[in-house]
């Protein structure tokens, strides 16, 4: 099986993306965003086709309970896989791709918000470790644009979901060990 490609997006991609995954205002307003330090916009590939896209949210939540409860915490938002490459492993490689970022840029934490009628994404969410933040649902709301390019605002309600990302540190040298080295002086 081939895997998923996933890199932060770049201005070249926009077009293939926006043909392929519909929606060129969202993601042109995630580039800017990008380049504002906003957040991160990835792009996923199979083969030589655009598969998927998701949007790293650093800014402060819009939702007041997330707010609340996970200030200062990133978002995975808007993940979206081309119906014809689902269940091939983009969705999960996006979401790595999106840890692995926050990761190395020292964040501890990542959050999600999911709709309630969307369980296979929910499933998804669950298997990579995700899970329920303990307070609740949210109405979240999401940004749908019309075929004049107005956006429309549309309520969701939505699970919070979390998860934990192991931080590496690395030892302070010296204290190194080599596997299997003796201990002996």
């Amino acid at each position: 099986m081939t895997e998923p490609h996933v890199w932060r997006a770049r201005s070249a991609d926009l077009i293939p993306f926006a043909t392929t995954l519909g929606d060129g205002g969202f993601l042109r307003d995630r580039l800017r965003r990008q380049r504002n330090d906003q957040g991160v916009l990835f792009f996923a590939w199979l083969r030589a086709r655009p598969a998927g896209a998701v949007y790293l949210w650093l800014e402060e939540a819009e939702e007041p309970p997330i707010q609340d409860h996970l200030p200062g915490v990133a978002l995975l938002t808007h993940l979206q896989v081309h119906p014809e490459l689902r269940n091939r492993g983009v969705g999960a490689a996006l979401v790595n791709a999106v840890e692995e970022h926050l990761v190395e840029h020292g964040h501890d934490r990542v959050a999600l918000a999911v709709r309630t009628d969307n369980p296979a994404a929910a499933r998804l969410y669950d298997r990579l470790g995700y899970r329920d933040w303990g307070h609740g649902t949210v109405t979240c709301y999401a940004q749908v644009t019309l075929r004049n390019g107005s956006v429309l605002e549309v309520p969701e309600r939505c699970y919070v979901l979390v998860k934990d990302l192991a931080v590496v540190t690395p030892a302070p040298r010296g204290e190194a060990r080599v596997a299997g080295a003796s201990s002996r002086c």
